[in-house]
């Protein structure tokens, strides 16, 4: 029998392949006549292909709340999700001006702070910031660059128009399941693909070691991907990079500051590098500089990198516009630098280290999302509406406690996009995680990872809490 998405329901939310009376959307014809012309066997049968490909691939990532640190694969449904080609250059304007405006904002921050001088963001959130590092003060950093890759999460909500729900500006993860998706796509409908007429990424890591390279002051630079080691949840993506890249892929073992510079340590011998793409959260670089307790750092680093004797990617001190408090200033900054209103909106953000916003959330906090500040992955994050009154008082005292520490938003109905479930087409909640280079310009992604949330009515979508992925079409 042949699959259909005849009795497919959008149980009231934003569908992006149907309108609420069960049209098909624009973009996913092709698609759905693929669909429907197979049966339920073979759609099965493509379904586990996928995800045996990603097991023989090696492409897990580490559960570390289980224990040992369980290695998974990210469970990828294999019906794509399809953004439009107006949509698509709307998002890439925001993106752009959004990065362009933090960009300035870190610089500032680190050197003249005039946004700070001026109260458009108060002093006392920056310095309070777990992610303000004072070493970097009056940094400048190659090219004057501090956010070289970003990785932005956007959402929509019951109208269908995108909303940034947060910056990912340290070490974003995420983007070799973006290119992996693709690759499962060509293999499993690559007719459809052509027909479709999808925007390419796989030149994703083209343009990143372009980008990298754009960052050294000689010809040929030597580029090197930094990991903290094979027990980190990303490891399987620092690997996957560098060999695409065709750069080496080191641990804190592997180099050395030697008579001023950052070495490798190869068969023959010694060798300098230009460029790393760090990913490495920025206090465990450099035991010298920040936190004396690491073992994954490399001591005397920074101090290379302040005398421009080595690139680093992203650079220190970039977490401090990840801040989920300074989320909610963002279109602030956008006006302040650039004299525009932001092109993407914020999700509605109440501040809890602000009087008004945190007598609403201890009031409310049974409807909202609270997070806290430098927390990711779903980590450290309370969703009101399915949490226990025993969770909203705990989270009131921890909020009571540390107000500075947490935000809070209403809780969004995120769109929908159907996927496949024992056979047939069930609607799961996603979002999208483009990702953008800043090189010799700045640049998006066509596509990037839609997550999923896989559980029936979750709105998490982190794989850390039983989240999956999809690949995301951009049309021409």
């Amino acid at each position: 029998m042949n699959f259909s998405f005849s009795n497919y329901q959008s149980e009231n939310f934003f569908d992006e392949m149907f309108t609420a009376d069960g049209e098909i959307r624009p973009g996913y014809e092709h698609l759905k006549n693929k669909f429907e012309n197979l049966t339920h066997d073979d759609l099965t049968n493509r379904q586990l292909a996928t995800e045996r490909a990603l097991l023989s691939m090696g492409i897990t990532f580490n559960v570390y709340s289980e224990g040992e640190g369980t290695e998974r694969i990210m469970p990828i449904d294999i019906i794509p999700r399809v953004l439009s080609n107006a949509e698509w250059e709307w998002l890439e304007t925001g993106l752009k001006q959004r990065i362009k405006a933090l960009n300035m904002f870190i610089d500032d921050v680190y050197n003249e702070q005039n946004i700070l001088n001026d109260g458009v963001v108060p002093r006392e959130l920056i310095e309070s910031s777990k992610c303000f590092l004072k070493p970097c003060l009056g940094l400048k950093p190659p090219k004057g660059i501090w956010c070289h890759i970003t990785g932005t999460d956007l959402i929509k909500g019951d109208d269908g128009t995108f909303m940034v729900l947060e910056d990912n500006l340290r070490c974003p993860s995420g983007v070799s399941y973006m290119l992996e998706n693709r690759e499962l796509s060509k293999q499993i409908f690559p007719d459809v693909l052509a027909r479709t007429g999808v925007r390419p990424v796989s030149d994703y890591p083209t343009r990143l070691l372009q980008m990298l390279q754009h960052l050294a002051d000689r010809p040929n630079p030597t580029v090197a991907v930094l990991t903290p080691g094979i027990y980190n949840s990303a490891y399987f993506e620092h690997s996957y990079l560098a060999q695409q890249m065709g750069v080496e892929l080191v641990d804190a073992r592997d180099l050395v500051v030697s008579d001023g510079y950052v070495k490798m340590r190869t068969t023959n011998g010694l060798q300098i590098v230009d460029v790393i793409y760090r990913r490495i959260d920025d206090t465990f670089m450099d035991p010298e500089a920040f936190n004396p307790d690491s073992l994954i750092g490399i001591p005397g680093i920074f101090e290379v990198y302040k005398k421009g004797r080595v690139a680093l990617a992203n650079a220190p001190g970039t977490g401090v516009a990840d801040d989920k408090v300074v989320y909610a200033y963002v279109p602030r900054i956008i006006k302040y630098y650039l004299g525009e209103e932001a092109i993407i909106p914020n999700v509605k953000t109440y501040i809890c280290g602000e009087q008004e916003d945190f007598d609403y959330v201890i009031e409310n906090i049974a409807e909202l999302v609270v997070k806290e500040a430098n927390e990711a992955g779903g980590y450290g994050m309370l969703i009101g509406p399915k949490a226990t009154p025993e969770e909203h008082e705990l989270f009131r005292e921890k909020i009571r406690n540390n107000p500075r520490n947490y935000i809070a938003q209403p809780t969004i109905s995120l769109s929908r996009v159907p996927c496949m479930v024992e056979g047939h087409a069930e609607g799961r909640h996603v979002d999208l995680r483009p990702y953008i280079l800043y090189g010799d310009d700045i640049s998006v992604i066509p596509g990037g990872l839609t997550r999923v949330a896989l559980r029936k009515g979750s709105l998490v979508v982190n794989s850390s809490q039983g989240g999956g992925g999809k690949d995301t079409w951009v049309l021409y």
